[in-house]
């Protein structure tokens, strides 16, 4: 069957069946006889850096035969977030079925310690009875060894086929590197898409470059597709095609720039496919109907508690995953939710959430731009020449606001904008979905303990002796305050009068650090932008208080108002903060997370930096003894792009 009727099958094929199962009685609901069956085998098919760009997701430019061929047997999601838009913190929520930021990951390439009492998924399904196996990829943002997540098997020799009894049930990840962000790229390589007709977002320029790593993105998903086929094979030549549940998902947005990295749709939509056989079906969704496509909302926080309940049991409570599949499944969520931190090199804070239509953005650093220079992003030909075009002033505006600075919030319709272009969080009829986005994104960081909200040095600093987990579930962290705090800081960009100084000037008084810390960053944010609008008084009583914070105990706090001095059009309080400035970066007892924050800073004020210092870049001398083996190298990467 060619790829166009196989798509005309998806619809008519969806009809047919979910009629058949209304008429035969629905999934999800245990057959006679069902409780006599072996546990099913569980697989897991994962592809890395790509989005829902198949043949199955209507994609008219994808060569993708073979999932599109599970997909007529199978369900499709037709809105699945990985929860963060980049591999190690997805990783971290999937392994854990949990939000990375309740537990500290969310930072690329971090380390931070678990629970004694958290469970991984793997044990969970081993006290299950499975043999568990992962081929091959971890990338877990924990400090305990992969070795500790629980597998039987991980590594690149890792498959079911080595369980010593045939007869023991397994769950199996294989994981399919060559559509990863390095693969687009890597040459020599001869195309077979042909890039005159690669669909190219609105947000990109239309260059020879660009189009060409577009068209070989999807040469490697054609490359993928054909791994996927492979794994299926061995499925059935083993005859274990009527006894395994099949999952094919990727691991977050395409490799693009401004889809990986980022959490817009773009950068968190993954496909998910679900392939249950007959004899299963009472463990399917309620609407499972092969060729069909389900509106349910779901992310990779539910399937460590998805896997865990189609094994027979419960998931443990620590998992913040909802099941949407087994004996145990739970209520269809009516929001998702997604989260940027530190991504390598570069700070930020981005929270998002969607209802499957409509995406809100909450940016916490409203005055850096979306994009920033992230080292390994810039070897991408699309970035480079896409952030050349910028400089150059030859962008539109749905291509150029992504290299500026942002609005405090941003919403998008996919239905009538796909591309994430339009913000419509001013427009007066959007105003409802808006508050309904918002408060939901307020109360999700509230209820599950957003560590994010300290930095990530402050959140080192706080817990030497306990798991950060622990920490944010104990009294000392008040979460309520910090959620009010960021948020009335990140306001401050937007609307800032004398009353907006006052309460910023409240927050610095705090004897909490990590509050001051955001009654700091508003300060600084407010006055940037508003200081033309402030009554002077106020202006100069906000700076003033920015001075004497240069002195504050605590290493974030002084580093913000760093940040919002260097900004201050005066040689004599910018030479103050660099004075500040230079020690924060110079890698001295504060730390290496000090270390990457003060040189981001530098960064954003180099010129003023090197006039105010008396020094050069190359002053700094980056030394650092007490870097962690996770990321102990993004220090060395803004320095290089300093000095360059």
């Amino acid at each position: 069957m060619n790829h166009t009727l196989l798509r005309f099958a998806f619809t008519f094929a969806g009809s047919l069946a979910a009629l058949l199962a209304l008429s035969a009685g629905s999934p999800g609901h245990a057959d006679e006889g069902s409780d006599k069956l072996p546990p099913p085998n569980i697989l897991w098919l994962t592809s890395e850096d790509n989005g829902p760009q198949l043949g199955c997701y209507g994609d008219a430019y994808a060569d993708t035969p073979h999932i599109d061929e599970l997909a007529a047997r199978s369900l499709r999601y037709k809105m699945c977030w990985s929860n963060a838009p980049v591999c190690a913190p997805a990783r971290t929520t999937i392994i854990s079925g949990m939000y990375a930021t309740s537990l500290g990951g969310e930072n690329m390439r971090s380390s931070v310690a678990l629970p004694t009492d958290i469970k991984l998924y793997p044990r969970v399904l081993r006290e299950a009875g499975y043999y568990c196996t992962n081929n091959s990829k971890t990338d877990y943002n924990f400090t305990q060894a992969d070795s500790d997540a629980g597998w039987n098997e991980s590594g690149g020799k890792a498959h079911w086929k080595n369980r010593p009894d045939k007869s023991t049930p397994f769950f199996s990840v294989f994981n399919y590197t060559i559509s990863h962000e390095s693969k687009i790229r890597n040459q020599p390589h001869t195309l077979v898409h042909d890039p005159a007709n690669a669909p190219l977002p609105s947000y990109h320029p239309d260059t020879p470059e660009v189009r060409r790593d577009w068209a070989q993105y999807y040469d490697r998903l054609t490359e993928m597709d054909t791994q996927v086929g492979r794994a299926l094979d061995q499925i059935e030549k083993a005859g274990l095609t009527d006894s395994t549940i099949i999952f094919y998902y990727g691991d977050h947005g395409s490799g693009m720039p401004r889809s990986k990295r980022w959490p817009l749709n773009s950068g968190l939509q993954v496909p998910l496919v679900v392939h249950v056989p007959e004899a299963y079906r009472h463990l399917a969704p309620a609407d499972y109907a092969p060729g069909g496509m389900t509106d349910r909302l779901v992310s990779f926080v539910d399937l460590a508690p998805t896997a865990i309940t189609l094994a027979g049991s419960r998931p443990p409570q620590n998992m913040q995953g909802v099941p949407f599949m087994g004996k145990f499944d739970g209520q269809p969520k009516k929001h998702l939710f997604g989260y940027r931190g530190r991504m390598d090199e570069r700070i930020e804070m981005v929270r998002s959430c969607t209802d499957g239509r409509f995406v809100y953005l909450r940016h916490f650093y409203p005055d850096r731009p979306y994009l920033k220079h992230v080292a390994y992003m810039f070897e991408t030909p699309t970035t480079r020449i896409w952030k050349d075009l910028f400089d150059a002033g030859e962008l539109n505006e749905a291509q150029a606001r992504f290299w500026k600075t942002k609005p405090v919030e941003d919403l998008f319709d996919l239905q009538t904008d796909p591309d994430e272009v339009n913000n419509l969080a001013s427009s007066p009829e959007h105003q409802e979905k808006l508050a309904e986005l918002r408060n939901a994104t307020k109360q999700w960081m509230r209820s599950t303990r957003d560590l994010g909200l300290l930095t990530e040095a402050e959140m080192h600093l706080r817990t030497k002796e306990v798991a950060p987990r622990t920490y944010a579930l104990s009294d000392e962290f008040d979460v309520d305050g910090l959620v009010s705090a960021a948020w009335q800081a990140s306001d401050a960009w937007q609307v800032c009068n004398a009353e907006v100084v006052g309460n910023m000037t409240q927050l610095c008084k705090n004897d909490d650090s990590a509050v001051r810390y955001w009654g700091t960053r508003g300060l600084a944010l407010g006055l940037e932008a508003h200081r033309d609008s402030l009554p002077a008084e106020t202006a100069t009583a906000a700076t003033q208080l920015l001075v004497s914070l240069l002195e504050d105990s605590n290493p974030s706090v002084r580093l913000a108002a760093v940040d919002g001095l260097m900004r201050v059009e005066d040689e004599q309080l910018q030479a103050a903060a660099t004075k500040v400035l230079m020690r924060l970066a110079d890698q001295p007892r504060d730390g290496y997370y000090i270390g990457i924050a003060a040189l981001n800073v530098v960064d954003a004020n180099r010129e003023s930096v090197q006039v105010t210092s008396g020094q050069t870049l190359e002053a700094i001398k980056g030394k650092h003894d007490n870097a962690p083996k996770r990321g102990g190298d993004y220090v060395d990467r803004l320095l290089q792009t300093l000095r360059e």
